[in-house]
């Protein structure tokens, strides 16, 4: 018994220690502590260049020790690497500037949590871009402002190309762009906003055949003086002046692609993709450079130029036919990523850096401590229930459920991920997810004692039968979460990696993390009896007579719910997707932004979403003031009335897009819409269609009528209730193929029993199951509702909505649309039926059978 599960106890072992290890530490260190702490060579001397690095900062020359630092490095040309040996950088680099940048990066690294909170949570960074308008631009106000849409989708994708996660990016006004970046220190990597900002204007010009720049050299006609800084083999570097023409020869729009990559000397360097078009005007363009070199007898050069800076020169010797060119130079790997990146999505508008500020909490931080008291409320509800009802194996599946969870933790932490409401969601989902997969193996276990088996027969008879049903389950909310990865965009995005990552996770502890830690018990002798309660029996309830019923019933309300949004229109739209009023307050004295949000919510004001700012740099402190459009002025009144002492005066206003533009939306709308259909076909493929049917259609019902539910009891949709929807989805679904899973097998079962009769003796069968797996995820989104405030309250309301829809229509919708298809028909079922695949089950011993 050991011998079998040795390797399975040093995966789980090898999975724990990993997890825990990429979630250390959990909250931030200030990077000085960090750096003083973990200096490992020449600790005296490093503390002095640290010590003259935090004078720099508190007499204002820099913003912080890691820009001094970064800045000590430069002007002596010192090698701080010499202090952290154990830090590796690349052997062959040899130019201080560079290693020294890259030391201070990792050190950072190393100082930050490794799971960040996102703006919802704990604020971040921000900054606000103007599209400059240039004398003679001709462009009217609607071309303007469709450049200014395209701008934020190309600054997106920047953004997610840096590794940020779920930023807030949306139009300010007519011309100007706010960005806020959660995880992100404007003054530690100030690079990262001239990166996002850069119109990226890639030029090849050609080198002057024959002039270089010296004294009493004139420039020629056409030309002008440029720049190319570059390394030599033992890191000195060096400049060199070069004639440049002025027009280029072809520009980025030749390009298709670009990615960095290392050259053969391990040098990064970025490997240019030509359209077809790009290719022959290279190849026309290195011909003649090369045919001028030759007439003037030496080598001719081409300028490869980024935003009017020289990249690179090299040599043309002949003409150059190729997919493919290369810009090489003096950068880091990382530089070398974010140029391919910036290439890649060139601006064609300039954008000004009008403002830079940190930002605080977009929850109050009243909101994020009843949400984490909720969290462990809820998870602790679930834990006491899971051993109450299932003592031993209940306690199993605890520390399966809880290894589950910090292997998601560790994965979200190693991707790089921001912990927001939307990424809660989708963990609240996966432990959902978990514990179903549990009862599903618990509740076949007794059927199998029922049956009269022993507890070792029982226990690998259980985990077999429970195997295909949670395989199924798993992959069709697979095919969900990878369409939204795909498809999706911001917390559509975020929500879909959440749900990937969990859904691997809890096939790997249910199925072999909780298989070994029973199989131990059980094959010891430790566990001789399987004790658990069962205050829930097969009920004797005519499924497909009431499901008639049921189905009109629900619509109903699905039609009342729908009304309710027409009547309500736009007013249903939160700022997120709406927009809205941003009022800047200058004060006199803070008030807590608690009693700030609780004074607005009394007001009636809609929607509201106060936090204080700072300009970087030690500007003023605000009080960042956003409301529904046109409820600005009245949300300003409102304040100076209940706080008189606190000299509210307003210091600038605007009106803001919605962060969720319309892209986003269309494509959360389109990752939905995909993953319906792609259910539908895997369902239909792994059963036949008229399960495909009877899922989709139970689905959408369970979508609708959560929208609806919601929009009635007059809450608004915000972005994190794109999460709670998709959460919907997954739920749906996972019950539902629980259900249709149990049908196919007693139809094999039971040859001579018609449709109806197997219909309402597998639904009987799973009912206390989806019963109690309903009741274990509605007892932790409870607490949530319960204790939960501002966004987890509107969050947990929706998952209790679902749940309870969820469970319904796996019983009542998706079971009788299956047998309405079928026409009640048995015989048209097995006409269309496919056999169960067979899945090998590695933890079952087929001698206990």
């Amino acid at each position: 018994m050991f011998r079998r599960n040795l390797w399975k106890l040093l995966l789980t072992l090898a999975m724990l220690g990993w997890a825990i290890a990429t979630l250390i530490p959990l909250q931030d260190q200030p990077f000085v502590d960090y750096v003083k702490a973990h200096v490992t060579a020449k600790p005296a001397e490093f503390n002095a260049l640290l010590a003259e690095a935090s004078a720099m900062k508190r007499e204002g020359r820099v913003l912080s020790e890691f820009v001094a630092l970064k800045q000590i490095g430069k002007d002596r040309r010192l090698d701080l690497t010499q202090y952290f040996p154990d830090i590796r950088i690349e052997s062959n680099l040899t130019n201080v500037e560079k290693r020294n940048e890259i030391l201070l990066a990792e050190l950072l690294r190393r100082s930050k949590s490794r799971l960040p909170l996102g703006l919802d949570l704990a604020g971040g960074v921000a900054f606000t871009l103007e599209a400059v308008q240039r004398p003679g631009d001709t462009a009217d106000e609607r071309e303007r402002a469709e450049k200014l849409d395209k701008a934020i989708e190309i600054i997106s994708t920047r953004i997610n190309a840096f590794g940020v996660a779920e930023p807030l990016i949306r139009k300010v006004g007519n011309n100007r762009i706010e960005v806020q970046l959660p995880g992100v220190n404007t003054r530690d990597n100030p690079e990262i906003v001239d990166q996002v900002k850069a119109p990226a204007r890639l030029d090849f010009r050609i080198v002057h055949p024959t002039l270089t720049p010296a004294p009493g050299v004139e420039t020629p006609p056409g030309y002008e003086i440029m720049s190319l800084d570059y390394e030599g083999r033992r890191g000195e570097t060096g400049s060199e002046e070069l004639f440049i023409k002025r027009v280029p020869e072809m520009t980025g729009e030749a390009i298709s692609n670009s990615f960095a990559r290392p050259d053969m000397y391990g040098k990064p360097e970025v490997i240019l993709q030509f359209t077809n078009e790009g290719k022959q005007r290279f190849a026309e363009v290195t011909r003649q450079i090369a045919e001028g070199g030759r007439q003037a007898g030496r080598l001719g050069r081409l300028a490869i130029v980024l935003d009017n800076k020289l990249y690179s020169a090299p040599t043309v010797r002949e003409e150059i036919n190729s997919e493919s060119a290369q810009i090489t130079g003096s950068f880091t790997d990382r530089e070398a990523l974010n140029l391919a990146n910036v290439l890649n999505n060139p601006l064609d508008v300039e954008l000004q850096v009008k403002e830079q500020y940190e930002v605080g909490p977009t929850m109050a931080e009243s909101a994020v401590e009843s949400g984490k008291r909720a969290t462990y409320i809820g998870v602790g509800l679930v834990a006491v229930f899971m051993i109450g009802y299932y003592t031993i194996a209940g306690f199993v599946a605890v520390l399966s459920v809880t290894l589950n969870i910090l292997v998601v933790l560790g994965v979200l932490a190693s991707l790089g991920a921001t912990l927001t409401m939307p990424g809660i969601a989708g963990i609240v989902l996966t432990v959902g997810m978990a514990v179903d997969a549990h009862i599903l193996i618990f509740e076949r276990m007794r059927e199998e004692l029922s049956a009269g088996k022993s507890l070792v027969a029982a226990f690998h008879s259980g985990h077999d039968r429970a195997f295909t049903t949670i395989v199924d389950a798993n992959l069709t909310t697979l095919i969900t979460s990878v369409l939204m990865i795909v498809f999706g965009n911001g917390p559509v995005k975020g929500f879909g990696v959440t749900i990937t990552i969990g859904i691997f996770s809890t096939l790997f502890t249910a199925l072999l993390v909780s298989q070994m830690l029973l199989d131990f018990l059980i094959s010891s002798g430790r566990m001789k009896k399987m004790l658990m309660m069962s205050f829930l029996q097969p009920p004797a309830i005519d499924f497909v007579k009431y499901g008639k019923r049921a189905f009109i019933a629900s619509w109903i309300v699905v039609a009342i719910g729908l009304s309710a949004i027409a009547f309500r229109g736009s007013s249903i739209y939160g700022i997120d997707f709406a927009g809205g009023d941003v009022i800047n307050l200058a004060f006199k004295q803070e008030v807590n932004i608690e009693q700030v949000q609780r004074t607005l919510d009394n007001a009636k004001l809609g929607e509201t979403l106060p936090f204080y700012q700072s300009e970087i740099g030690g500007g003023q402190r605000l009080l960042n003031l956003q409301t529904e459009a046109g409820k600005g002025q009245a949300a300003v009144a409102t304040l100076k009335s209940a706080y008189p002492n606190a000299g509210f005066e307003v210091a600038g206003s605007t009106i803001v897009g919605p962060s969720m533009g319309r892209e986003i939306q269309l494509n959360a709308l389109l990752s939905i819409g995909l993953s319906i259909l792609g259910i539908m076909l895997y369902v239909a493929f792994r059963f036949e269609i008229g399960y495909g049917i009877g899922a989709v259609v139970s689905t959408i019902h369970d979508v609708l009528l959560t929208i609806g539910i919601f929009v009635l009891s007059g809450r608004q949709f915000s972005a994190p209730m794109v999460g709670a929807i998709l959460l919907i989805v997954g739920y749906s679904i996972n019950d539902t193929i629980v259900v249709f899973d149990r049908i196919r097998e007693e139809l094999k079962n039971n040859p001579n029993t018609n449709l109806r009769d197997v219909i309402n003796l597998a639904t009987s069968r799973v009912f206390a199951r989806s019963i109690l797996t309903s009741l274990t995820t509605f007892l932790a989104a409870l607490a949530l509702y319960l204790f939960g405030g501002g966004v987890v309250n509107d969050l947990s309301f929706t998952f209790l909505v679902g749940i309870v829809t969820g469970t319904f229509s796996s019983l009542f919708i998706a079971t009788p649309i299956f047998y309405w298809w079928h026409k009640g028909d048995r015989k048209h079922v097995e006409a269309h039926h496919d056999i169960a695949p067979k899945y090998e089950w590695t933890g079952s011993s087929k001698a206990s059978h």
